[in-house]
This record gives structure tokens, C-alpha cells and sequence, in this order.
């Protein structure tokens, strides 16, 4: 189930100061499907922890690992309560709440584009017996207009073990958009992303954008890294990837995944290098402006 929740007043909450450097995984357990936003002074991060929906703030991203968490929902219905999935932070108006199904069918990993100062709903969905992902005009944001498939996983790299497109993330860069997503099976160490690039034109057809992949594969003993976000530096100036990935080298799609950042560099055609995975534990820069 996924959510699109807006970030209201969110008071209380005590941020743990820290170095610059940091090291890796920000969140040791329960770090699937991270999401990360950065507003007035302070990282929001959500991650997947099943049964409800937390939010952890801190002013720099190693701060994160002993920032105070809150729970700001969770379900009374047990038709629904207990797969509470790769939640995400937009701000699109003044509070948020439990707003109710927006897909039509079977859904998953929903993110918020914008293109041209109109917001796309992006989601994961079933496409002629595959997992996919679909796309559709968002009217307000608790309704979406008609859906069409904007991804399906036809290469090698995207149909390890079972066919899978989930998890897109949208990247903006020097005028440019991307879409990144996660592509394969996560019980396996292929799991990985792949990346749509906007050519112009309409968002909602396949043949607006261009795919290419696989980036950010197993490395240096994080496996099946994927399902990220980005978010900007305090300063505006980086990019940073936000995934997760799991120690265990057959992949993993449970509460066995961690959260862990790195940084995004630029290939000189503007688009984004991804690089890979630097091991658990390196002592990394923290974002600019921190």
C-alpha cells in the first residue's frame, strides 16, 4: 500500500547533532523503501516497517541513526493494516490524512512527478501478467485521471528470476528528468535500478522517454541495492541517492535491508552517475551545506 502524505507541522522532535563525515546504513533494520525530503533545516526520512507509517528528522543524514522518531499514522481497519509499504513524503497542500485509494487496480510503489508544472502519479502495476509501471495525470491530490503503461520489463536485466519494474524515483538535473526504478526480482542480488530519460512530449507515452540500465548493481557487499529516492543537499548543490540493500547475498525482501546514502555525480552529457554501493562502514563526506 503506498501513500502520498504531505508534510504538515511536525513539532516536538529533538534533532541529534553530528559530524559532517557519516557512515553507512543510516537505519540498520526495517530500511526498505526509503524516502527521503529535506525542508527547513531537517531530513524526513520514511522507510517500510509494515504496520505503520513512522517519520524520522534530524539536521544532517548521519543524525538520522539516533534522530527521534514518530508514528504520524496508522491503520484501525485490518482489511488493510498490516502491509503498510515504501510510504513517501510530497508537500502538495496544508495537512495530510488517509485519503483512500487512488489506482483503480492492483498498486504499489506510487511516487509524484512533475512535468511542466502538471504532477504525475507513478506507480508499479500489473501490465499483460507483468509488474510494470503505469503513469497518469493527478487532478488533485487525491484523484488521478486514466492510467497508461509507461514501462514494461522486456530486457534481460529487468526479468532476473521474475519481471519486475517498481520503486520510480524522479531525478530533476540541469533542466533535464529523469525516472529512476528498480528493476528484477528483490528476492535475488540482481535487483537493481534502471533509468527512464524524458525526451519532451507527452509524460504518459513510452516513446517520451528512453531507458537505459542496469546502474547501481551489487557491490562491495550490499546486495540488491535499489528502491531509492533522492534528495538535494541542505546548500542545493548535490544530489544524493537514499536505497536500500541487504547483507545477504541471495537478496532480500524483508525487514533485512538497510538504508544507506551516497552521492550522485554527472556524466558530462548531464546525466546522472550512480556509481556503486561503497561498503558498510566507509566514512563518507555528508552532503554540502550540512
Amino acid at each position: 500500500m503506498r501513500f502520498a502524505l504531505i508534510v504538515g507541522v511536525f513539532t516536538g522532535l529533538l534533532a541529534v547533532a553530528s559530524a559532517a563525515s557519516f557512515t553507512n546504513p543510516l537505519k540498520p533494520i526495517n530500511g526498505s523503501d526509503p524516502h527521503m525530503t529535506y525542508s527547513d533545516g531537517y531530513y524526513y526520512l520514511m522507510t517500510t516497517t509494515w504496520t505503520n507509517l513512522q517519520i524520522t528528522r534530524a539536521k544532517t543524514l548521519g543524525g538520522l541513526k539516533t534522530g527521534e522518531t514518530r508514528v504520524v499514522w496508522a491503520d484501525g481497519n485490518p482489511s488493510r493494516c498490516c502491509n503498510v509499504w515504501a510510504p513517501e513524503l510530497h508537500r502538495i497542500d496544508n495537512t495530510f490524512s488517509y485519503a483512500g485509494q487512488l489506482t483503480p487496480d492492483w498498486g504499489i510503489d506510487a511516487t509524484i512527478l512533475r512535468v511542466q508544472n502538471q504532477n504525475y502519479f507513478v506507480w508499479s502495476c500489473f501490465s499483460r501478467g507483468i509488474q510494470s509501471m503505469c503513469i497518469a495525470p493527478m487532478n488533485s491530490p487525491t484523484s488521478i485521471g486514466a492510467g497508461k503503461v509507461l514501462s514494461e520489463p522486456t530486457l534481460d536485466w529487468e526479468r532476473v528470476d521474475t519481471p519486475v519494474n517498481e520503486g520510480p524515483a524522479p531525478l530533476y538535473h540541469d533542466g533535464k528528468i529523469f525516472l529512476a526504478y528498480s528493476a528484477s526480482f528483490c528476492w535475488t542480488p540482481s535487483y537493481q535500478l534502471g533509468l527512464l530519460t524524458y525526451n519532451g512530449g507527452d509524460p504518459t507515452l513510452m516513446s517520451s522517454w528512453t531507458k537505459t540500465g542496469p546502474f547501481f548493481s551489487s557491490a562491495n557487499g550490499n546486495y540488491g541495492p535499489g528502491h531509492n529516492a533522492f534528495v538535494n543537499s541542505p546548500d542545493g548543490t548535490e544530489v544524493w541517492n537514499i536505497y536500500h540493500a541487504t547483507w545477504i547475498q541471495t537478496g532480500n525482501c524483508d525487514g533485512n535491508r538497510y538504508t544507506s546514502a551516497n552521492k550522485v555525480s554527472w556524466h558530462p552529457d548531464g546525466s546522472p552517475n550512480f556509481g556503486q554501493p561503497d561498503p558498510v562502514g566507509t566514512t563518507l563526506t555528508g552532503p554540502s551545506g550540512e
